[in-house]
């Protein structure tokens, strides 16, 4: 079937599978990464074991998550020669020192520092393996700054010149850099890999609880996640409607799409809940909406105006149907977020957190929630800059390689054949070891802070004799 499908459109899809792998590892890297940094910070400072067993506990996890993430990210580059060779020429000054920047400054800097937090506690002491933590952390982070920062430039572009070769020439790094979309892009993507972590570790906690509630390295892990949520969850809502302001004032068309705006309304737009996008009559069927709700989000004004994708022409409206559903999953996923949070602080204050099983149940649903909430967010971005690449100014059909349909369809196979073994098996071995109970190591030592004992923590870690 594959190979009745145009080039651009076979490309276009192996670039969205791939990227669908990628995005999820970074994003569980990113706060794993902190979650971790924090762990070890709490084990120095309370001498408490439950730290400690629940930083080795994790960070085999972090390490095939990093490794898997590595392996996703080769292929991204590979792709831009491969089937993308026009903007990877037309864009390269732009996007050739930001990807070196990222390499530079951070995946050096994780790569360098984790095998030393993986595997050397005991050969270079607490204080430079906490340092080593950090870096690690911190690397992640400047990965995704540097990756954000180029993923907004082409959603909103500036600090460039275009030569006589039809190139983006690099005139002002800040503007670039700084682009209008790039603070609120990073702030969202960084709060969601927290929140990814959190409902990972939440999942995984509950998983244990409905099994052994006595646990306490269980039940610390579970509260500290579901705190997270807590007191997370409200606050992307928050920043994620500033983003959406942000996008409506430099990507309206994305925004109409989103909100599924056909139509201009003149006197107040509709918030449409739920329906179905109608691209042939140029309607949303079925509409569930409340009326004048959207004018009051995207501009604070009941009434006010709002322009509909009838002032678009067609051939650069987005794919209105996989925005309209993309958005509505990662919005759906985000309250149902706040509402496990606002249930865990109800039973929190109940006393009830560690023995309320339907919490534990629904905590286990949402395990994997962030992953699909980052899923839907990326394709309301990427799929909503459509039809550019850079948007506004290169379009997507203009950005393909001189390459043959066979030739995209035979890549595409392999990339889903090779994953979905590679990546199908790194899963697998991830789930196994989140099976596995967190249990505090038997190490001859009472549970709990040990400093009145005179022990160290690295002498904690060795076994006893």
């Amino acid at each position: 079937m594959l190979t009745y499908l145009t080039a651009e459109t076979l490309a276009r899809m192996q670039f969205a599978f791939t990227i669908s792998f990628h995005i999820i590892f970074p994003a569980f890297s990113i706060g794993l990464a902190s979650y971790l940094a924090v762990l070890n910070g709490l084990w120095l400072k309370t001498e408490d074991r439950i730290y400690l067993t629940l930083f080795e506990y994790w960070k085999k996890i972090f390490a095939i998550a990093f490794a898997m993430g590595v392996v996703s990210g080769i292929v991204m580059s590979y792709q831009f020669g491969t089937n993308w060779s026009v903007f990877s020429d037309k864009a390269g000054p732009v996007i050739g020192p930001l990807l070196a920047y990222e390499v530079l400054s951070a995946f050096f800097l994780e790569a360098g520092f984790l095998g030393i937090m993986l595997f050397g506690r005991e050969r270079v002491g607490n204080g430079l393996h906490m340092f080593a933590t950090t870096m690690v952390a911190i690397g992640t982070l400047m990965s995704a700054t540097w990756i954000l920062s180029l993923n907004s430039w082409m959603q909103t572009p500036q600090g460039f010149s275009i030569n006589e070769l039809g190139q983006f020439v690099p005139e002002d790094w800040w503007a670039i850099v700084f682009n209008p979309s790039f603070p609120y892009r990073l702030v969202h993507m960084v709060i969601a890999a927290f929140l990814t972590v959190s409902f990972v570790v939440g999942g995984v906690a509950a998983w244990h609880l409905l099994k052994d509630n006595t646990n306490m390295t269980t039940r610390r892990m579970f509260s500290m996640a579901l705190w997270m949520a807590a007191i997370v969850a409200p606050i992307q809502i928050f920043v994620g409607d500033a983003h959406g302001l942000n996008t409506l004032e430099y990507q309206p068309v994305k925004v109409m799409a989103m909100e599924g705006h056909y139509d201009s309304h003149p006197n107040g737009a509709p918030l449409i809940l739920f329906g179905i996008p109608n691209a042939k009559e140029k309607r949303i069927d079925y509409a569930i909406q409340i009326p004048k709700l959207s004018s009051l989000i995207l501009k604070h004004d009941l009434n006010a105006p709002l322009d509909g994708l009838d002032t678009i022409p067609d051939e650069d409206e987005p794919p209105v149907a996989i925005v309209f559903f993309s958005f509505r999953i990662m919005i759906s996923i985000g309250f149902a977020m706040l509402g496990i949070g606002v249930w865990s602080l109800f039973a929190r204050f109940k006393g009830r957190l560690y023995d309320a099983k339907w919490l534990h149940r629904a905590a286990i649903i949402m395990g994997p929630s962030g992953f699909v909430a980052v899923l839907a967010g990326w394709i309301t971005t990427e799929v909503g800059r459509q039809p550019y690449t850079i948007y506004g100014l290169l379009r997507t059909s203009d950005s393909l390689s001189p390459i043959a349909a066979p030739a995209v369809a035979a890549s595409f196979l392999a990339f889903i054949i090779v994953y979905f073994f590679v990546f199908g098996a790194g899963t697998f071995y991830i789930l196994r070891m989140m099976g596995q109970t967190p249990d505090t190591p038997r190490l001859g030592l009472r549970d709990g802070p040990i400093r009145s004992a005179g022990i160290t923590p690295l002498q904690q870690i060795k076994p006893a004799r």
